[in-house]
This record gives structure tokens, C-alpha cells and sequence, in this order.
């Protein structure tokens, strides 16, 4: 296996370790345990916390990026506001389906990086970027994209957390339905349709 591999596949493992343990269970030997790796194969890649901890902010961002690619939707704006309120809703319950250790990892690392200006830019970016958001926003002519676009991130974060943890969460809508993704639509339409 080639190091940048292994790099990978343990800045994946700690996000699980994080979002099932939580922050005082991600430790070095505990991602060793998850991956069935030798005692010390973690630390020899990330020495320290803080290095394990940036490893997994960027694979969320990096995973991310990747997955915002595979949505579609710079042609969903093309064919108008319903549908890239759709694609939107079909990536954010994907990311309570395929990635929901992702999130947990995310919110869980909201407070603690809170001190550390640097990672916690990563992380706050790290689920939703304004760029994207900027250029879907001028696809469906917003007269102001950059407003817009952080408009945009905003509602997408609420719509996020309510679902995750907030009051949306006791709705009984399960993600991976049709009726998640309509629940994550109706919002982001209304915007949609509303920008100027």
C-alpha cells in the first residue's frame, strides 16, 4: 500500500472514530485499532493530535469537493431554479446517508477547533463552499452572486443541522427517501426563485 493510501484511509478512519467515540475517543491508537494496524502506525504518519485532527478536516473538505463534482449541478442550473434546488436536496440528504460521519465529525470539531484559526477555516468550508455556491448563483442570474451565494450557504447549513439535530430531526423523515429529498427542496426552491 503506498503512503499516500494509508494517509488516506486513516484521516478517514479517525472521521469515524471521531463521529462514533467522539473528540476524547479519536486517538492514535484507536484509529490503529479501527484499521487493524500495527501499535504506533498512526503516529507515524500524524505525530501529533493536532496533525490527526487537520487530517480529518481535510478529508471532509477533500471528500467534499469530490462529491460537489458528481452532483450535476452546474447543468441542474442550467435547466433552472427547481431543478438545482433539487440537485441540492439530493447532495444534502446524500450526505446524511453516504457521509453522516462526516457531519457528526464536522459538528463535533466545531467547538474544538475553535481556537485554531486555520483548521477552523477548513472545517467551516469544509461541507459548503461559497466559490460553488457563487458560481451556481450566477448561472441563475442572481444580480448580486456573491450576497447570494452566502445567502445560499447559510440556508444550506440550517437545512443541514435542523435535519441533523435540530427540531427538523424529529420529523420521522428518513434520508434516503423521496420525502427527505422533497423536505430539503422546498427551502432551496423558495430561495432559489426569490434571489434577485
Amino acid at each position: 500500500m503506498e503512503p499516500t493510501d494509508r494517509r488516506t484511509r486513516i484521516a478517514e478512519a479517525a472521521t469515524e472514530v471521531l463521529a462514533s467515540q467522539g473528540i476524547r475517543g479519536l486517538t492514535h491508537s484507536a484509529v490503529d485499532v479501527r484499521l487493524d494496524l500495527p501499535r504506533g502506525s498512526t503516529s507515524y504518519y500524524f505525530r501529533t493530535r493536532q496533525a490527526l485532527l487537520e487530517a480529518v478536516v481535510r478529508r471532509i473538505a477533500d471528500m467534499s469537493a469530490h462529491r460537489f463534482q458528481l452532483t450535476g449541478l452546474a447543468h441542474a442550473a442550467v435547466a433552472g431554479h427547481t431543478a438545482a434546488a433539487r440537485a441540492m436536496a439530493a447532495w444534502l440528504d446524500d450526505l446524511l446517508v453516504s457521509r453522516r460521519h462526516h457531519v457528526t465529525a464536522r459538528y463535533a470539531l466545531t467547538i474544538e477547533l475553535a481556537d485554531f484559526p486555520e483548521l477552523h477555516e477548513l472545517l467551516a468550508r469544509a461541507l459548503f463552499s461559497r466559490e460553488h455556491a457563487t458560481r451556481l448563483c450566477e448561472a441563475l442570474g442572481a444580480s448580486d452572486p456573491g450576497t447570494a451565494s452566502a445567502d445560499l450557504v447559510s440556508l444550506i447549513e440550517g437545512l443541514l443541522f435542523d435535519r441533523f439535530a435540530g427540531a427538523g430531526s424529529l420529523d420521522g423523515v428518513e434520508a434516503g427517501t423521496p420525502a427527505s429529498i422533497d423536505q430539503f427542496t422546498r427551502p432551496l426552491a423558495a430561495f432559489l426563485r426569490g434571489m434577485p
